[in-house]
C-alpha cells in the first residue's frame, strides 16, 4: 500500500495551526487562516505538507 499525504499549494488557506514542511525540506509555523507561502528557500510557489500528517 502506498502512503499518502495531503498536500497544500502556495496560496491556499491553512487549515489547521502546526509546522509545515514544504517541498524544498524547510519547516514553517503556519496558523490556522493564514496563506501558504512560496518556499523560503527558492521563492517560488511549492508544495506543503502538516509535519505530523497522518498518511491517507
Amino acid at each position: 500500500m502506498t502512503e499518502e499525504y495531503r498536500e497544500y499549494r502556495t496560496g491556499q488557506g491553512v487549515p489547521l495551526t502546526g509546522e509545515y514542511i514544504c517541498q524544498s525540506g524547510e519547516i514553517a509555523k503556519l496558523n490556522e487562516n493564514d496563506t501558504f507561502p512560496k518556499c523560503p528557500i527558492t521563492g517560488s510557489e511549492t508544495t506543503w505538507k502538516h509535519e505530523n500528517e497522518e498518511p491517507v
